[in-house]
This record gives structure tokens, C-alpha cells and sequence, in this order.
């Protein structure tokens, strides 16, 4: 059924044209006193609660502006919009920082993972006469691996290293939740709020230890007698779910249990963190003491350069100051593996071509103690400090991307200067 306009209908006994409320305040689109048969006949709605329409005064802004006057006065009556396609500042900031962390991320565990995989070698070998101290020697090394084996070589087991870090957030997560145990810690903490905390750590640390250990077998083994066709990417969860259960794993007899392992991997997560956070918080306070200025908080550079140089800061005190533990950790829980690696004295001649030698490891400790001490008598105590030379390069390449804005914006005020000068 179609409904029909009436001929008589001319629109105006809608509101009527004598209507105190709406006659007299809000005029007809059409003005003049033509035939109403060539005019339009709807009138202007009127003001709804909550809608754009709503106004104080006696028109709407935009009939105002659609009868023909200025702009300005509709700005004037409220709408103050900012123009179109500008992004505010605060918004501007907020993708700024987003971005930063997410190319810190990337600098930290994709571009550095070289120099982990490097360093974890040489700390599992101690058949090796070269220490590495320097980064000089690390870097040679290095290049001839990759010459010889491939530029993968060096990025071996980065993926099982992004499933650790999922493993250990899940289930630090899952701890907090089922358990009293606090996640973070107020602004003014307890000492008993910061034991729970710490406690929170070692416990994830636990948790993710057998997938911790077997991603430490996938990132130190060679590329010459790794199976590519058999291995995946999840071969770390079921590598770490096998040692777990003990069952269908290629182990030896020295095959350390995890119940060895788990006061070393407590301790070095617990320490590592409370040094990491201490360091943090001790150079983000002297920024601010040391502050003579201001800070803009429209520079991104000002808001997000103290943090990073904070957490780069806290992660290389803490990395070297537990990287005697860290040598200790990693020979027990590559001990009994079966695991193949790189020579880190460098590439040699092998038959008609050039490879780099492979070795196994074949260390006999029996817990945590034993090993401190047979390091410290057979290798000195330079012998816990071997790859300390990839160590230096991973936080060369780390603190690369906070310090190049910084110096780009000082010399910048510095070019600046001297040209007003002159």
C-alpha cells in the first residue's frame, strides 16, 4: 500500500505556521511568499536532546551557517572542531612511542641474536683456547662461521627464544592469578609485597625451565649435523615436554635432572631482575636530579630517551654482573645433551674445503657447585667470563637506537648554534 501526500498538504500544519514554540523560531528554508507548489515543504526539525542540533540560543548553528553567515559565528556558538586529517599531539606521541619500543624490541632479540648465539657457545666451550673477551676476536669468528655455513647460522633458535618469552609471560600471568603472589609492585610496597614479587620470578623461572634448556640445545648446535627436514618450530615445547616426562629423549647417563637446575635458574631470574630494576630506577632518578630544564612533552625524544637508556642500563649492569652464573647455568643444562658445536677458535681446513670444526660436549658435573669450582681450577677466572666479547657487541647494537637520536638532536643545537654565530 502507497501512502500519498495529500494535495491540500502544504507542510506547515505539521508544526503550524501560528506555533508559539517552533512558528516563530525557526523560520521556513524558503523564504518569500511564492507558490508553495515549486517550494520545498519540510521545515527544520527541531532540537533533539543529546543531538548535534542542541543549542542555547535561538537558532542552530547550522541553520545559521546555512542562511549564509559566517563561519566564525558558528565557531563562536561551540564548534570549535579541529581540522580534518591533523592528529593531536598526545595521539601523535603515543604511535611515536609504540614505535620505539617495537624497534627496541627488534634491535634486542632479532638484530642481537647473533651475538647470543656466539656467546652461548662460547660459554658451553671449554675445549676452546680463545676466551673471546674482546669483541674484536668474537666479531672474526663470526664472519667466518657465517662465510662458511650461511648468514642463518648465526640466527639458529630465535624462534624457540620467542616461545620461552611467551611461555614465561603466560605463566607468570597464570601464577599471579591463582596465586597471592603480586604481578607488579605498588608505588609504595612492603617488604613483604616485594619478597611475594621476587618469589613470583623465581617460580616463572622454574616453570619455564626445561623449555629454557631446550632452547639453549637448538641455539648453540651446529648447522652441519642439524636435520633441517625433521625439525620445526615447535620442537622446542616438545623437546622441553620430553625432558620433563624423561621419556624418548637421546640423553646420556650425565644427564643432569631438572630438580639440579632449578635453584641456579631461580637465582639468576631472581637476581637478574632485582639488579635490572634497581639499575632503572637509580638512572631514571639522576636524569631527573640532573635535570636543568624542562622537558618538552611534545618530543617524543624527551618523553621515551630516559626510559630506554634506563632499561638498556639496568640489562647490561645486570647481564655482567651475572654472567659467571649465567656460564655455570648454561654448561649444566647442556650437560648429557648430546649437542654438537661450533668450534669458536675460528674456521679450519677440513678435507678438500673449508668448515668450521664441530664439537661435542662432554662435560661431567655433578651439580651446580661441582661445576663453579672446575671452572675456576682448570679455565682461571677468566674461564666464566668466555664470550664477554659478543656480550659487549649484542648492547653496542642495543644502545645504538636510543643514543643516535640523542646525539642526532645535540648535533643538531650544536650546528645550530655555530651558524647563528657566524
Amino acid at each position: 500500500m502507497a501512502f500519498r501526500r495529500p494535495d491540500s498538504f502544504d507542510g506547515l500544519g505539521y508544526r503550524g505556521r501560528d506555533d508559539p514554540i517552533y512558528g516563530s523560531g525557526y523560520p521556513l528554508r524558503s523564504a518569500g511568499q511564492a507558490d508553495l507548489q515549486h517550494q520545498h515543504w519540510v521545515t527544520t526539525p527541531p532540537d533533539i536532546p543529546g543531538s548535534r542540533n542542541l543549542h542555547t540560543g535561538d537558532r542552530t548553528p547550522q541553520w545559521e551557517e546555512s542562511l549564509g553567515e559566517p563561519a566564525g559565528a558558528a565557531a563562536l556558538g561551540g564548534w570549535d572542531a579541529p581540522p580534518p586529517g591533523v592528529p593531536p599531539v598526545e595521539q601523535l606521541n603515543r604511535f611515536t612511542g609504540f614505535g620505539i619500543g617495537l624497534v627496541s624490541l627488534f634491535t634486542e632479540n632479532v638484530l642481537a641474536h647473533p651475538c647470543i648465539v656466539f656467546r652461548r657457545q662460547c660459554q658451553v666451550n671449554y675445549h676452546a683456547r680463545t676466551y673471546h673477551l674482546t669483541p674484536f676476536s668474537a666479531v672474526n669468528v663470526m664472519y667466518a662461521i657465517t662465510k662458511v655455513q650461511g648468514v642463518k647460522a648465526l640466527w639458529k633458535g630465535m624462534g624457540s627464544t620467542f616461545i620461552v618469552h611467551g611461555i614465561t609471560l603466560g605463566a607468570e600471568s597464570i601464577i599471579s592469578e591463582v596465586t597471592p603472589l603480586p604481578r607488579e609492585l605498588p608505588h609504595r610496597w612492603t617488604w613483604k609485597q616485594l619478597a611475594g614479587h621476587l618469589l613470583l620470578k623465581g617460580l616463572t623461572a622454574v616453570v619455564a625451565l626445561p623449555f629454557y634448556c631446550a632452547s639453549l640445545v637448538e641455539t648453540v648446535q651446529s648447522d652441519i649435523v642439524r636435520d633441517d627436514s625433521s625439525s620445526g618450530l615447535l620442537d622446542c615445547i616438545r623437546e622441553g615436554l620430553t625432558r620433563v616426562l624423561g621419556v624418548g629423549a637421546p640423553h646420556s647417563r650425565r644427564l643432569l635432572p631438572l630438580s639440579s637446575l632449578l635453584l641456579p635458574a631461580a637465582l639468576h631470574a631472581i637476581l637478574r631482575y632485582a639488579i635490572a630494576s634497581s639499575i632503572q630506577r637509580v638512572v631514571l632518578w639522576l636524569h631527573q636530579m640532573s635535570r636543568k630544564q624542562k622537558t618538552d612533552p611534545n618530543n617524543p625524544l624527551d618523553t621515551y630517551f630516559p626510559e630506554l637508556v634506563a632499561v638498556w642500563a639496568g640489562s647490561l649492569v645486570a647481564d655482567v654482573l651475572l654472567f659467571p652464573l649465567e656460564t655455570a647455568f648454561h654448561r649444566l643444562g647442556l650437560q648429557g645433551t648430546r649437542t654438537i658445536i661450533d668450534a669458536t677458535d675460528g674456521a679450519v681446513a677440513v678435507g678438500s674445503g673449508s668448515s668450521p670444526l664441530v664439537l661435542p660436549v662432554n662435560t661431567q658435573y655433578d651439580r651446580f657447585s661441582d661445576c663453579v669450582h672446575s671452572i675456576r681450577r682448570k679455565e682461571g677466572v677468566a674461564g666464566f667470563y668466555r664470550g664477554f666479547g659478543a656480550l659487549a657487541v649484542q648492547y653496542t647494537l642495543h644502545g645504538a637506537l636510543p643514543l643516535c637520536p640523542h646525539l642526532y638532536k645535540h648535533l643538531k643545537t650544536i650546528i645550530s648554534m655555530k651558524n647563528v654565530c657566524h
